[in-house]
């Protein structure tokens, strides 16, 4: 009889699925482990602004998808834009780019007339831990450009 009325509550409450079986406010705390992630940002500073990847869509995509790969992270797809020169400026412009992960994305912007980059790795942790792979990339990307100087900042998202 516990189970016949089980159900009835149930059926009663207009719960379904997990939520049902966990209640309302566990079927939330279970979203909200799913969701679970680390953002990575670097400010690097004091760049060769004569290398390749700083100015060269081309060079900065290849550095980019083969790090990702090398972190064992998953490439989905990626767009790379370089921008118009400043009114003014006499150097190549930088670029803009972003690596679609399977686990979520790597933007980068390339900063030659300051010799800056600054990067953000985002990774969720849905299927797997991949905290190290992010941290990685993050590595790999930071010695590429060997700043002078780098500020790194590291946030976990979704916990509450």
């Amino acid at each position: 009889m516990v189970g016949a009325r089980s159900a009835m509550l149930v059926a009663a409450s207009g719960l379904r699925g997990e939520a049902a079986i966990l209640g309302p406010g566990r079927c939330r705390l279970r979203m909200i482990q799913h969701m679970h992630g680390l953002h990575l940002t670097a400010d690097l500073h004091g760049c060769d602004a004569t290398r390749p990847a700083m100015t060269e869509p081309a060079a900065l995509r290849e550095l980019c998808v083969a790090a990702v790969r090398r972190s064992g992270l998953t490439p989905v797809s990626e767009l790379f834009h370089r921008f118009a020169p400043a009114p003014g400026g006499t150097g190549p412009a930088g670029i803009t780019g972003v690596v679609l992960l399977a686990e979520s994305h790597l933007a980068i912007h390339t900063w030659p007339e300051q010799q800056a980059v600054t990067l953000d790795v985002y990774v969720c942790n849905y299927s797997a831990d991949n905290r190290a792979k992010a941290q990685a990339l993050l590595a790999a990307l930071q010695a590429a450009f060997a700043p002078q100087q780098a500020q790194v900042q590291a946030l976990e998202r979704g916990v509450l």
